[in-house]
């Protein structure tokens, strides 16, 4: 490995691994599942909330430390109000229901997002389930809700912004290093695999920092039907990728046997 810059390469290639540390998933397809079988939408939703729990198993079982998951974008308020509060009473009773079986299997929940606008009772729930969790190492489930991407970056930049005005830091010497730390995710290793369910190829504003170096997984399979079987696939997808970093394929080999 040579001396002008590729250490960072160097120390994730040697974290590199077929079993991904960290999976960001957009659970797409919950509505129009539903719709096919002549369901309310929110039918799908409840049958998404079974499909969550089993991937978190999933991930427990295989070892990944990290599970994110887009439950509600920014931009999911500009759907009809009576299904948008139909979401609201469902995670509510997720967080009431399953927060519990979660601690029992040393899973660290979070959330991340501007959870203001859920109100004080969704808040006050958020916060109890991620201090009941906090100590747990097994697996951290992360629910990324009311969030967006651009969002996070401007929060992030906003926070920085001030400590320069304070007179903390030079604006001069600010780095991408020096606004990771103000991400919602900040401390968390980037997510080595992305799947988005329910055919659509987009990452739709969610994690737009932490998706640079990510590899890709889109499938037709909608949520409610992405079930173990599916979900060995996308890590079957991602054992046989070349993750290069911005290198060749020749450096990164080099580098595996240096």
């Amino acid at each position: 490995m040579d001396k002008t810059g590729n250490n960072d390469t160097a120390e994730m290639l040697a974290e590199r691994s077929d079993i991904p540390r960290h999976v960001a998933v957009i659970m797409d397809g919950n509505g129009r599942w539903a719709k096919s079988r002549g369901l309310p939408r929110i039918a799908g939703h409840r049958k998404g909330v079974e499909r969550v729990r089993d991937m978190v198993s999933a991930c427990a079982e295989r070892g990944i430390k990290h599970l994110t998951l887009f439950a509600f974008s920014s931009e999911n308020w500009r759907r009809p109000a009576q299904e948008v509060q139909l979401l609201m009473d469902l995670f509510l009773s997720a967080l009431e229901n399953e927060i519990k079986k979660l601690h029992k299997n040393n899973v660290r929940f979070r959330v991340i997002g501007d959870t203001a606008r859920f109100g004080e009772k969704i808040a006050a729930r958020i916060r109890q389930a991620e201090m009941l969790t906090h100590d747990n190492q097994s697996l951290t489930l992360t629910i990324a809700a009311n969030y967006g991407g651009r969002w996070d970056i401007a929060q992030a930049c906003a926070r920085l912004a001030q400590r320069a005005v304070d007179g903390e830091i030079d604006p001069a010497s600010i780095t991408e290093a020096s606004i990771e730390p103000f991400l919602s995710l900040a401390g968390v290793p980037e997510p080595d695999l992305f799947i988005r369910t329910g055919g659509e190829q987009r990452i739709s504003n969610f994690l737009l920092w932490q998706l640079a170096y990510t590899e890709m997984y889109f499938t037709p399979v909608l949520w409610p039907d992405f079930d173990r079987a599916q979900f060995e696939q996308a890590l079957v997808s991602y054992a046989g990728r070349q993750r290069r970093f911005g290198l060749t394929g020749d450096q990164i080999e080099a580098a595996r046997h240096a």
